[in-house]
This record gives structure tokens, sequence and C-alpha cells, in this order.
């Protein structure tokens, strides 16, 4: 599970130029506004960007110190908050940062561990129940896994394990009452 900490890289899921319609101060008040996923905790924040273009999907730096395209982060965002277009832009953008940490979330099929006595990690993924559990603890047990292509090759089960980490990311996201986050901070 995540630690809760500073997100240093955001990939960016909208720009609105003119702000944020849910403002309620008039047009001429509203600052531009940037909705961005965090590259690490997946936590969705509101940035405001400094006088640059700014493209959707484009990594931007928000950690400490001088930044190059944003300004400040005004803020920690939800789901519901997102615009349209951002919760369209969204998956894609799990997806690509989820390939591109493939050996992070290959750790986690080989570090999951029960969480109660009735409950694993590898529960929380969609499409696994007891008996891919169990499979994916034989098959790691023998050497641990090195890649999804590795997991889909030796878990017949198993046929995208990026897509039930995509899947479960995004579940996280979306719902608010999710009582386990594997993968994002609450």
């Amino acid at each position: 599970m995540k630690t809760d900490k500073k997100e240093l890289n955001a990939l960016v899921l909208d720009v609105l130029m003119k702000g944020n319609l849910d403002d309620q101060r008039g047009g001429f008040r509203r600052e531009p506004v940037v909705q961005a996923v965090g590259t690490e905790q997946f936590k969705l924040l509101e940035l405001i960007p400094k006088k640059t273009e700014i493209q959707i999907h484009e990594r931007i730096y928000i950690g400490d110190g001088e930044r190059e395209k944003i300004e400040r982060v005004k803020r920690r965002i939800f789901y519901q908050d997102l615009t349209q277009v951002a919760k369209l832009e969204l998956p894609y953008v799990v997806e690509q940062l989820v390939m591109e940490n493939e050996p992070n979330f290959v750790q986690f099929f080989n570090r999951a561990i029960s969480i109660s006595p009735k409950l694993h990690m590898l529960h929380l993924l969609p499409g696994i129940g007891k008996k891919l559990m169990w499979e994916v603890l034989a098959a790691r047990e023998k050497q641990p896994f090195e890649s999804f292509a590795d997991i889909a090759a030796r878990v017949k089960g198993i046929p995208h394990p990026e897509r039930m980490v995509i899947d479960r990311i995004m579940e996280e996201l979306q719902d608010p009452d999710v009582k386990y986050h594997l993968f994002t901070s609450k």
C-alpha cells in the first residue's frame, strides 16, 4: 500500500484556461486551472498554471522548488470534481502510468500478503478469487514474476494482469468509499 507523500510529477488530464465553471466567482476573477493525476500515488489535483501552454497528457513537475509550468498546487480533488474531458482521459493516463512503472506493479504480485485471515491483497484485484489467488501464490513461490507477460504465461487465469491493476486503480479513484487502497492514497 502506498504511503501518503507529496507527488513530484503529474500528467495533465484537462486544461481550463477560463477556469473551472463550478467557480462561483465572476468570469474575470476565475483563474486558469489544470486538472492532473500524480504519477506515483494517482492523486487527483487541481493546479494553477503559469502563463505558458500546457497540453493534455503532458508530464509536469509539481514538486518543491522552481516549477517550469505550474505556479502552485491549488488543491486535491476527487473523481466527481473532474471535468468530462478529464474523466475520459483518466483511464488512458492510468494505463500509461501502469505500463511505464511495470516493475513496481509486478512487485505487487510478488509481495502481496494477507490483510486478514479471510482477505488477501490479491482478492482486491478484479477477477481474482481464491482459486486464482492460490495459483498466483504457487507460481511466485517457484520463482518471482518478472513482468506482466510472465504473470500471464505462468497463471493461465490471468491473461492481462495489467488490466486488473488499471481497473483496481480506477475503482480506488472513482469510489470514495473503497476500504483498501492498494495503489492510490486516500
